[in-house]
């Protein structure tokens, strides 16, 4: 018992160094589904994003020594999503389709064990290229749940993937705002609805989910006041209702202080709405330059929030920020870029992000 703890808290310790990120969905009160998520990282992955249109060929391939056929798959929907370009040929970790269906990837470290490949199987995907085959082919969470079933993802680690492995969890959500977590774990996928609507890091969603009865008591009202003998001891301030709520950056801490925010913020009424509390929610979880550091070798590096996005499912809209931009997200009309017929790319940080709105004649006499 000793030895498996010993173990269990060396994994937990090498999550303190693990990448961070978070997603969050919302529904508004007129069905609008908005869901948004933040990347932190520390290194370049040379994020780019892209447009790719309907009947792009894909190709799904199974591990080159089980020397099994490549299907080329032309994609059903159109879709525009962010790709890690330091991968070999790319590799889509967030995006959204012409069908309404979003998909984000968290990275999960040290809990990741993709599927085994053998001669038998007859559906297959890297997962390099998972996030394109979901993106390209499925246009509802029911579907994705069929189709990663019965498909197998696998991974090469003998591929090089830059200065991380593509160790990632799923979270997919489409326009009637139904939402599942996809995990491979042992070497076995496993699918969660996700019922908190939020996704960070490691430990995995269930773990995360009983964690949550560790804050129970957290509460939006705090107590007003209290008699302590003779003395009528009166609150601070607001919030203390929260008092325990975790405020570090580590994928635990992140994932209760989303959800309680998720979950008790007033509801949004509207798209415009629900936009505003997404971008609310994940400004609590924004990492600047310098604060969560960890060592590589002799290198001190950093995380940070790289690029943060909110795909507006139900409209086909995309807002998008990068840490120079943080608050100005640029708007894109994807039923526009859906209608192309080229595919389009350009590195995040080099997006035109709109300037500040210069709102000096407001006071000019």
């Amino acid at each position: 018992m000793l030895r498996i703890a010993a173990a269990g808290l060396a994994v937990l310790a090498s999550l303190s160094q693990a990448l961070a990120c978070t997603a969050v969905d919302i529904v508004a009160a007129d069905k609008t589904v908005i869901a948004g998520r933040t990347m932190e990282w520390a290194f370049d992955m040379k994020w780019t994003l892209k447009s790719v249109p309907k009947g792009t060929e894909l190709t799904l391939a199974a591990p080159p020594e089980l020397k099994l056929p490549e299907h080329k798959v032309a994609t059903k929907y159109a879709f525009v999503g962010i790709s890690a370009e330091v991968f070999p040929g790319g590799a889509f970790i967030e995006g959204q389709n012409a069908a309404g269906l979003g998909i984000s990837g968290n990275f999960l470290p040290g809990f990741t064990q993709y599927q085994t490949v053998t001669k038998d199987d007859k559906d297959y995907v890297s997962v390099l290229g998972a996030g394109a085959f979901v993106l390209g082919t499925v246009g509802s969470v029911a579907e994705a749940r069929e189709v990663l079933a019965k498909t197998k993802v696998w991974t090469d680690p003998s591929l090089p993937s830059g200065p991380t492995p593509p160790t990632i969890h799923l979270v997919v959500t489409d326009k009637t705002g139904d939402s599942i977590i996809v995990e491979w774990v042992g070497g076995e996928v496993q699918i969660h609805d996700n019922v908190a609507h939020v996704l960070t890091n490691s430990p995995t969603y269930d773990w995360h989910i009983t964690n949550l009865r560790n804050y129970l008591s957290l509460s939006t009202v705090g107590v007003n006041e209290r008699q302590i003998g003779s003395a009528n001891v009166t609150a601070i301030g607001q919030g203390g209702g929260m008092m325990g709520l975790p405020g570090d950056y580590t994928p635990p801490s992140r994932f209760v202080r989303a959800a309680f925010l998720r979950h008790y913020i007033t509801p949004p009424k509207t798209g415009d709405e629900a936009i505003q509390a997404i971008d609310h929610i994940l400004n609590t979880v924004d990492i600047p330059v310098g604060i969560a550091q960890s060592k590589d070798g002799d290198q001190v590096v950093s995380d940070y929030t790289q690029w943060v996005a909110i795909k507006d499912l139900t409209n086909n809209k995309l807002l998008i920020s990068d840490y120079a931009h943080r608050t100005s997200f640029l708007a894109i009309d994807l039923n526009k870029v859906f209608a192309q017929t080229t595919p389009a790319g350009k590195l995040v940080t080099d997006l035109p992000y709109p300037a500040a709105v210069d709102g000096t004649a407001a006071l000019q006499n």
